[in-house]
């Protein structure tokens, strides 16, 4: 499935294209609900393949599950920080795996049903990465009684590495393995090489924020207190 922006009078609307059961494209307007809204039917004489590729190669096999959602990732041109409305959130596909440090455990984003989710995609390759853990951690802790949970993607990394990473630098919330970086079908469109990435998400799982690259306190909570 691919997308585009379209405009609906002056607002921004995303159209996901789709094959029809006459075998045609149809260019469908998602809401959150999931209630298509207007649908524009085209012949096509060939299809459309979306390819995508990352900076970072050498891992294959990953062990994540992922969904595709509603939510579709467009270009912030050169923003770090893209901020979501709550009419206009799309919800992110179900994401599951093995825990990091427990490759026996099965992880899901939908074990945090009814919850608000902060999500970070990071690497123990990353430098930035390691630099912003003690920024998640304190969030973490300051949001322990709210209505929100805290879970990881390791990325494009190898399980050892990653153990010690959490390890060392003491991370209490569960990550996911992904070292094929599958996520990505579940974050259509997000770039992979800008980790780490944090989305924080509403409790219907609805995207509300994404900053691409490291993040603090002061930058996140703001966006937390709208979601819990």
């Amino acid at each position: 499935m691919f997308g585009f922006r379209g405009t609906s009078g002056t607002r921004s609307v995303l159209y996901h294209a789709r094959m029809s059961k006459r075998r045609k494209f149809e260019f469908v307007r998602f809401r959150r609900s999931g209630v298509v809204k207007k649908r524009i039917v085209a012949a096509v004489t060939g299809i459309l393949v979306a390819t995508t590729s990352a900076s970072c190669g050498g891992f294959s096999g990953g062990e994540v599950r992922s969904g595709r959602g509603e939510f579709s990732f467009v270009s912030p041109g050169g923003r770090t920080r893209i901020l979501y409305q709550e009419g206009d959130r799309d919800s992110v596909g179900d994401l599951s795996g093995s825990s990091v440090v427990e490759p026996r455990k099965t992880i899901a984003l939908s074990d945090y049903e009814g919850k608000a989710v902060l999500l970070n995609l990071w690497g123990s390759w990353c430098a930035p990465c390691r630099g912003e853990v003690d920024e998640l951690e304190r969030l973490n802790r300051r949001t322990e009684d709210a209505n929100i949970r805290f879970l990881g993607v390791n990325v494009r990394d190898n399980r050892k590495s990653a153990q010690d990473f959490m390890h060392n630098l003491d991370v209490t919330y569960p990550s996911l393995y992904d070292p094929a970086g599958k996520v990505a079908l579940a974050l259509d469109g997000l770039p992979l090489s800008t980790v780490p990435i944090t989305l924080v998400l509403d409790d219907e799982h609805g995207v509300a924020a994404i900053f691409l690259g490291s993040v603090t306190v002061e930058k996140v909570m703001p966006e937390i207190r709208k979601v819990v």
